[in-house]
């Protein structure tokens, strides 16, 4: 229906008689609720937590108990906020702290890769206690960056400089490996059947690492440079990559060993972070249109969804059963988006 403005509602009503000036004014007010109705079924139905001024949060976790992890990478430490109350905690993690990926353990413990101290860092859930584990004297300035569990609750993170690792929190042991071609470990997923994949910012691949030796098997993209920056796995095991520079959606099956890619929508597009749901649906967060973007395999098909604040700067994001949050970085927030909603 084509927008009714003002004055044309002015010159219908004096040129109608009284009963057409009733269904006129009930024709506008129906139009009105149904554009009303429209704009809000349509909106991205995004809520959005603030968190202390000056935070930088780079990377998110929720947690199984409702809370959700953050870290501040800005100010050192790392925030637990409970979205239900309001309540959250602050933990400073030390002197030269900057903490980039958060994740959780089944003790519900925050585990934190730690540039600034070089070190995995967890932080007890119930009593907030910082424990370190430093990163080998010789493996000074690894510029940590994600990590991840495996099947056997060992942590295996990445390191921008050239490197990745293994970490045994029962015993401390830490392995830690030079990365082919050098600098750009980041993203780092696990599949189902418990194969461990990162992907490679600057060296543009993705890897398969041999949990036994450590080796990394490169599997090549198609698109040459076209910046893998992280990486997670669907139900089938499939990796789906954000490849930043390129601006696509990259996916890798192991199993057929096979690549697809998707060009984003938009221009200049840049995807950084991604998220697989418990539905298979693959979000990403996109820098150029300051969006959510939602990509169904089974259609594939892209829905963009603009943030409400500019320049949020979403660099991770996790979930939960009905739930995507992101880290606003650019914005100090964090934010929830309900993938439920509107039919998603």
């Amino acid at each position: 229906m084509p927008a009714i403005t003002g004055a044309n509602r002015i010159g219908a009503a004096h040129v109608a008689p009284a009963r057409g000036r009733a269904r006129i004014g009930a024709m506008f007010l129906l139009y009105a609720m149904c554009v009303a109705a429209s704009a809000q079924t349509h909106a991205p139905p995004f809520e959005v937590f603030e968190v202390p001024a000056g935070s930088g949060p780079h990377d998110v976790a929720p947690s199984p108990d409702g809370t959700v992890w953050y870290t501040a990478q800005a100010r050192g430490a790392v925030g637990r906020l409970d979205p239900r109350s309001g309540k959250s905690d602050w933990v400073p993690l030390g002197e030269g702290s900057a903490p980039h990926g958060v994740i959780v353990a089944p003790d519900r413990a925050a585990w934190i890769t730690d540039g600034g101290l070089n070190a995995i860092v967890r932080v007890d859930a119930k009593t907030l206690a910082v424990s370190r584990f430093p990163l080998p004297k010789d493996r000074a300035d690894g510029n940590l960056n994600t990590a991840v569990f495996d099947r056997h609750g060992h942590v295996w993170f990445t390191g921008q400089n050239g490197i990745y690792g293994e970490l045994d929190p029962a015993s401390g042991r830490m392995r830690v490996f030079d990365a082919p071609r050098g600098r750009g470990p980041y993203g780092i997923a696990v599949t189902p059947d418990g194969g461990l994949y990162y992907a490679s910012l600057a060296g543009s691949y993705l890897g398969r690492i041999d949990p036994a030796s450590g080796a990394t098997k490169v599997i090549e993209p198609p698109t040459p440079n076209q910046g893998a920056r992280r990486v997670w796995s669907d139900s089938k095991g499939r990796l789906w990559v954000s490849e930043w520079t390129a601006g696509k959606l990259g996916m890798f099956d192991p199993a057929k060993q096979q690549w697809r890619e998707w060009a984003l929508p938009g221009q200049g597009p840049h995807a950084y972070a991604i998220f697989v749901d418990d539905r298979d649906i693959v979000w990403l967060s996109e820098w150029t249109a300051n969006a959510l973007v939602r990509f169904d395999p089974r259609t594939e098909h892209f829905d963009v969804l603009t943030f409400p604040q500019a320049n949020t700067n979403v660099r991770q994001m996790m979930g939960r059963k009905g739930e995507v949050w992101l880290s606003g970085s650019g914005i100090d927030r964090l934010l929830r988006y309900d993938t439920h909603a509107a039919g998603q």
